[in-house]
């Protein structure tokens, strides 16, 4: 059974084999937690997502998908890049967000990681309202099959350390 922990704090600064990317669909960095990882984690994460561009993902990753590259700096092996959902109040798009993290963890347990640290996708610039963003995420987590024996929920304020809190309970 996978554990659940909650941390307060900058997702850059963790120590696990994967850390997740709330990436956008260009995978070559953005603002926020994509940000973030690009700018800690130096320009091999960068030259390691053009390759991927370069190759299977010449229109960009597909919202709901996740794939790996090296961490660079960062003290983890891998970023595991996912596209989160824009939040609409017109289109139910939970699911494709939970896919976010169901593709996360089979990207880790193809890999063979044992911790995993997320933030909140989709919860920050895509508009996700917080408290539907951390059901979405810690259902999801607890319904998946995985060999992952640690997620780490990274969350950057209280708030949403708070809805996350909620959810865990």
């Amino acid at each position: 059974m996978t554990t659940i922990r909650l941390v307060q704090g900058d997702i850059t600064r963790e120590s696990v084999d994967a850390i997740v990317n709330a990436a956008n669909s260009s995978l070559l960095g953005g603002g926020g937690v994509d940000g973030a990882i690009h700018r800690r984690g130096g320009p091999a994460i960068l030259d390691d997502c053009r390759k991927l561009r370069a190759s299977r993902y010449g229109k960009g990753l597909p919202t709901g998908q996740a794939v790996a590259t090296t961490a660079g700096e960062l003290d983890a092996r891998w970023v595991i890049h996912t596209v989160g959902p824009r939040y609409s109040h017109e289109e139910d798009r939970s699911e494709l967000l939970a896919s976010c993290y169901r593709e996360s963890l089979r990207v880790a347990d193809e890999l063979g990681a044992r911790t995993v640290a997320f933030p909140a996708v989709s919860a920050g610039i895509y508009g996700w309202p917080m408290d539907d963003a951390a059901r979405i995420a810690v259902e999801t987590v607890r319904a998946t099959r995985t060999s992952v024996e640690e997620v780490r929920f990274v969350l950057f304020d209280e708030d949403a350390h708070n809805a996350f809190a909620r959810q865990v309970r």
